[in-house]
């Protein structure tokens, strides 16, 4: 996977002014998506994008500085959680605003980023090999049959008609 920012670089000024303007862009991008293709006001959108940043910038930030050797997604993720649980303070403003950030905005910024990253290191690509290739299609094949196995079956046990 692609390194978004150095995994040696420690959260200091210039490390976090390094994130900031990275989701700055990040989520400037997203936005216009957003707006364009899905009609989101502007500013919710902002709002939301803002929301996510932040969740985003304290799970770098605890991944770096908690003893516990945790992966930031993990943090992220019960940041994310817990802010958003049903009876929380937080989680109607949250989900209102999040809600106005499609989440194929999100993916199709991650991926162009991600995409730009695999340029330039095309040699490194190539390295990898056909397996690489091979292995790739079929875990995304079998994660994409999974989801639609698990969807499946909720849908029969919750009785909606397919």
């Amino acid at each position: 996977m692609v390194d978004i920012i150095d995994e040696s670089e420690n959260i200091s000024v210039h490390g976090i002014l390094n994130w900031v303007l990275l989701l700055t862009i990040f989520s400037i991008i997203t936005v216009i998506g957003n707006y364009i293709g899905y009609h989101h006001p502007i500013g919710d959108s902002l709002i939301g994008m803002f929301i996510l940043s932040l969740i985003t910038l304290i799970g770098v930030w605890m991944e770096r500085y908690l003893p516990l050797d945790i992966s930031s997604i993990i943090y992220i993720s019960i940041i994310g959680i817990v802010l958003a649980f049903p009876g929380m303070p937080t989680s109607e403003i949250l989900l209102y605003y999040v809600s106005k950030v499609e989440l194929i905005s999100i993916v199709t910024v991650f991926l162009a980023y991600v995409g730009i990253g695999m340029g330039k290191s095309w040699d490194e690509f190539k390295a990898l090999g056909s397996r690489a290739v091979i292995i790739t299609i079929l875990v995304i094949a079998s994660t994409y049959l999974g989801s639609a196995f698990v969807a499946h079956i909720i849908l029969v046990l919750t009785g909606v008609p397919i």
